[in-house]
């Protein structure tokens, strides 16, 4: 939490007018510049966990009675001996003795970087965590399978199954969903001392993570995600990450991007001449794409496709497979289909990516769910999304039809796996296979066969509807339809 001493503003000294060795003469710029190189000597953050801070910035903080340069130092910077450097810079020749209301500047370079958390929030199927070792030699922990309500840190690694997902808090209430088949490092995960600035990396090495980032409190708050291709940061916006064999994808549903290029960023040695900053970065802004192929350019943002829409959104998936029929769209690779308990999406239970425009799934318990829909591109970007709730209620029609040896009276037997509602049942029999002209068509049935004689020879179609009245609703089954042939 942001210390209420502190000013929210930072700023950054002038530039202008420096001499030969870099320092402005005169100017508090140069003793800025000297006392964060000693003062960064002492106690560093650990180099993984540092984002690049302004040499020349600072944080402002009021003084309250009782206070002294030396506490203050404690309180805030990663070597409470920095101290002499805050004294230097802000001309106190009296540390054990600051007047109340007086304002102190802090460099930035030299606040403390606490480490955060992140909460599990969501999760399904098989994920695993495990704490990577913080420093050279360090070994890292053995892999376990993450729990509801496990705190994680940074350096933490998560791993999800074939049927794994996840979803983590951050601490300020960011949201990082991974998909299944994916892995993840929490590579950093900082809060600033003083001024509250947030700093989370996410290294995806593996798979696909969705994130909803708060919008940024302060100008030097960042979220990344990092991909052995692209480096993708934000400032508040909806956005996923996928590293695929051959690409890393991109695609933003709200706000905007800043797309980098990892291998850009990651060297500094001397070699060819750079590629234009086109080719390193984009800014892919909200209902637009990105595709990089590994080792290439970073792609330029080109539209995602419609959101389509589902063919019968009203249906009750009452079948043993949960079934999605789509209205086909135009030019779509393919298409993809998530099961949620929430409708933002977090608490994932079933993901699939069909060429077809349709979907089934297994072994979905009954339940009110939601469904988010997207078509894929040539490309393999996943377009906008639509999201439909729907409600789980397995009903099974199993039914049958025989006659006796000799006879030609047939007996119809159905039943309902669904026993604990009032039902009723519903039999028409005809000529045609599309049910027109039905030579039968008993309905308010409570029985569970009915017996019809004297049918002449020829082929019959048939089907069983069952109606059930439960919570006050109607639901109404319809079995498929069935054919057979009654011969001479």
């Amino acid at each position: 939490m942001r210390n209420p001493n502190a000013v929210i503003t930072v700023s950054r000294e002038g530039s202008q007018g420096f001499d030969e060795a870099g320092c402005r003469k005169g100017g508090r710029a140069s003793a800025i510049a000297a006392i964060v190189a000693v003062a960064v000597s002492f106690g560093a953050t650990p180099a993984r966990a540092q984002s690049k801070i302004d040499a020349l910035a600072t944080a402002a903080y009021v003084t309250v009675a009782g206070d002294t340069l030396f506490e203050v130092a404690q309180r805030y910077l990663t070597d409470a001996g920095g101290w002499r450097a805050l004294a230097r810079l802000n001309h106190v020749s009296a540390p054990r003795l600051l007047p109340a209301g007086m304002t102190l500047r802090l460099p930035l370079a030299l606040l403390r970087r606490d480490s955060t958390a992140a909460s599990i929030v969501a999760l399904s199927g098989r994920v695993t965590a495990r704490a990577l070792g913080t420093s050279p030699g360090t070994r890292a922990a053995p892999e376990v399978p993450l729990l509801p309500g496990r705190i994680l840190g940074e350096n933490d690694a998560v791993s999800t199954g074939a049927d794994g997902f996840a979803t983590l808090e951050l601490d300020d209430g960011s949201y990082v969903s991974i998909a299944p088949n994916s892995h993840i490092v929490l590579s950093v995960l900082r809060k600033m001392a003083l001024t509250g600035i947030e700093d989370h990396v996410i290294e995806l090495q593996r798979g696909e993570v969705a994130n909803e980032v708060t919008h940024a409190k302060q100008s030097g708050d960042r979220f990344e995600v990092r991909t052995p291709s692209i480096v993708a940061g934000v400032r508040g916006t909806r956005f996923r990450v996928n590293q695929l064999s051959s690409m890393t994808a991109v695609e933003v549903l709200d706000g905007t991007v800043a797309v980098g290029s990892s291998a850009g960023a990651a060297t500094g040695k001397s070699g060819p001449a750079p590629e234009p900053e086109s080719a390193r970065s984009q800014f892919v802004g909200a209902g637009q794409g990105s595709a990089t192929p590994n080792g290439g350019v970073v792609g330029a943002p080109q539209p995602l496709m419609p959101a389509p829409v589902l063919a019968d959104p009203g249906k009750v998936q009452d079948g043993k497979l949960v079934a999605f029929d789509l209205v086909p769209a135009a030019d779509a690779g393919g298409y993809r289909i998530q099961i949620a308990r929430d409708a933002d999406l977090l608490d994932l239970i079933r993901d699939a990516r069909v060429t077809e425009p349709r979907a089934t799934f297994s072994d979905v318990p009954d339940g009110t769910y939601f469904v988010r829909i997207s078509s894929i591109d040539r490309s393999g970007l996943d377009g906008l999304p639509r999201v439909y709730a729907f409600e789980r209620r397995t009903n099974e029609l199993s039914a049958t039809a025989s006659a006796p040896a000799g006879s030609r009276a047939y007996r119809f037997t159905w039943r309902a796996s669904r026993a604990d509602a009032r039902t009723r049942f519903r039999l028409v029999l005809s000529a045609y296979d599309d049910l027109r002209d039905p030579i039968v068509d008993a309905v308010d049935l409570t029985d569970t066969s009915l017996v019809v004689s004297d049918l002449p020879a020829g082929d019959y179609y048939w089907r069983v509807v069952s109606e059930q009245y439960e919570g006050g609703r109607f639901y109404e089954t319809t079995g498929p339809v069935r054919m057979f042939t009654l011969a001479k």
